[in-house]
């Protein structure tokens, strides 16, 4: 991307933050919470963000054409993320730090599922209680795991068109 493309904000994202915006409607969604037993924390509605970012992310990443805009959706992320921590107190010398911490989850997320997504639904949720906080530790893992194999499922039903307009339910 050229510097008078970014001056002029045409860096590419704006094609993206419908999928964002629906991303992170997904992760709002009740069922995670009630259902699922996420907890409705400020850490448990950030890892439901993340969870499904990185299933969007893995699903683009099989697409020729989305691959190249995996980046650009995860700077929606960023700034999200960045927006959010400023607006909650945190001072400019810690929000990088707070941020590499975000990323590192995000980044362990997304390894995660990809080695595990074909694994079965009891070893996905024990992979998913280590990564997502959760009210009911014992009961609750599997429910999840379920209910993320079938997200997983649903974006992979989805055409390209669909997933960069935010439709993300075949």
């Amino acid at each position: 991307m050229s510097l008078i493309q970014r001056l002029l904000g045409r860096d590419g994202r704006e094609e993206l933050r419908p999928l964002w915006h629906a991303l992170v409607g997904v992760s709002r969604e009740s069922e995670w919470y009630a259902t699922c037993g996420v907890a409705d924390t400020v850490e448990g509605r950030f890892d439901m963000i993340s969870l499904v970012l990185a299933l969007v992310l893995l699903r683009m990443e099989d697409s020729d054409a989305l691959a190249p805009k995996t980046a650009l959706l995860t700077e929606l992320f960023v700034a999200d993320m960045d927006r959010q921590l400023r607006d909650t107190g945190v001072g400019d010398l810690m929000v990088g730090k707070n941020m590499g911490k975000l990323m590192s989850a995000l980044g362990g997320r997304i390894g995660a599922l990809r080695e595990h997504m074909t694994d079965s639904d009891a070893k996905l949720a024990e992979i998913l209680q280590r990564n997502i906080t959760l009210t009911d530790e014992e009961a609750k893992p599997y429910a999840l795991a379920v209910r993320v194999r079938a997200l997983h499922g649903e974006l992979a039903a989805c055409s390209d068109e669909q997933v960069l307009a935010g439709d993300l339910r075949a």
